[in-house]
């Protein structure tokens, strides 16, 4: 049994590990809000596991995958914890699973992504399935949104490795390309980072604006396909996106870049980001809508439709 894994306080789990989501959550409400705090607490825990912040982590994640290989929930303390969401919300075990199998990814000896193909598969495998399970969670029944959630998560998760570079180099992970990095390894990274004005530096910086504008595309995508969820939902996740779209901006503007401080939302940023999102209202209104550009998920292949139609 694992004890110490509960989303008795997903609240709490949600103030203290997911910072723009938080300040987000505070516009969908009582029972959505709580449900998609509760998401994020059960995909929190997860990537607990995975880091091995929870004891024996990794062996319970093997668990737990197996269990959804198989398509079962349950038999495991965690997805008892998150089973009545699963039956209330119809959410999909494959999108689960897929999710489970980014994060094992991540556990590999050699964490190096080898192209731009296989940057958006992992990104998608950690990401764009929370986006997808949100969706769900948010109670859109329109198809129409899940390509957008997944692009909004795609986009969200190459942020998150843009600012996280030489954080991730010292775990040993490159999750840059190596086609855009001349194949360097996590070391060169940290002995890159030592002189900034090095080729090498140069390169994982110009790896970096290349990683921002990439994920500009899939914030586009994302954004719109806001108009499909409740109106709350579509105010709230489109805070969340402005948010942590913000830490790519504060990033490109840094002269420090990747091997400088961690870069963080302050509040007034947030405010900022807030009113920003208030404009995305008015997408809400009749107008014709661009058809999602399916180019966006070439790369995706074996993932496309899981939970069901959208690819």
């Amino acid at each position: 049994m694992v004890k110490s894994v509960n989303i008795d306080n997903p609240e709490l789990i949600l103030a203290t590990s997911g910072e723009s989501f938080h300040w987000a959550r505070r516009f969908l409400g009582n029972k959505m809000g709580h449900d998609a705090a509760r998401l994020y607490s059960f995909c929190r825990v997860l990537d607990d596991m995975a880091d091995g912040d929870i004891e024996n982590g990794p062996e319970h994640l093997l668990k737990i995958q197996s269990k959804l290989k198989q398509g079962r929930w349950g038999n495991h303390p965690l997805l008892d914890q998150f089973s009545d969401m699963v039956d209330e919300y119809g959410l999909s075990t494959n999108v689960v699973s897929s999710l489970v199998e980014g994060l094992l990814d991540d556990q590999a000896e050699k964490v190096l992504i080898a192209d731009e193909a296989e940057l958006i598969q992992y990104a998608y495998k950690v990401a764009g399935t929370v986006g997808l399970l949100m969706c769900d969670v948010l109670n859109t029944d329109e198809p129409r949104a899940k390509p957008h959630a997944v692009d909004l998560g795609i986009g969200m998760q190459l942020t998150n490795i843009a600012r996280d570079v030489l954080e991730d180099a010292e775990m040993g992970r490159r999750y840059l390309p190596a086609t855009w990095v001349d194949n360097m390894t996590p070391k060169q990274i940290i002995e890159a980072s030592k002189n900034p004005y090095s080729h090498e530096a140069l390169l994982i910086t110009e790896a970096v604006h290349r990683l921002l504008s990439l994920a500009e595309e899939y914030y586009a995508s994302g954004r719109r396909g806001l108009a499909y969820l409740p109106a709350r939902a579509h105010f709230s996740i489109g805070v969340a996106a402005k948010v942590y779209r913000q830490i790519g901006i504060q990033l490109l503007r840094s002269k420090h870049s990747w091997h400088g401080p961690r870069q963080v939302t302050s509040k007034s940023s947030k405010v900022f980001c807030t009113l920003r999102a208030s404009m995305s209202l008015f997408r809400r209104f009749p107008h014709p809508r661009k058809p999602h550009n399916t180019t966006l998920h070439t790369s995706l292949g074996p993932y496309k439709n899981q939970g069901g139609t959208w690819g």
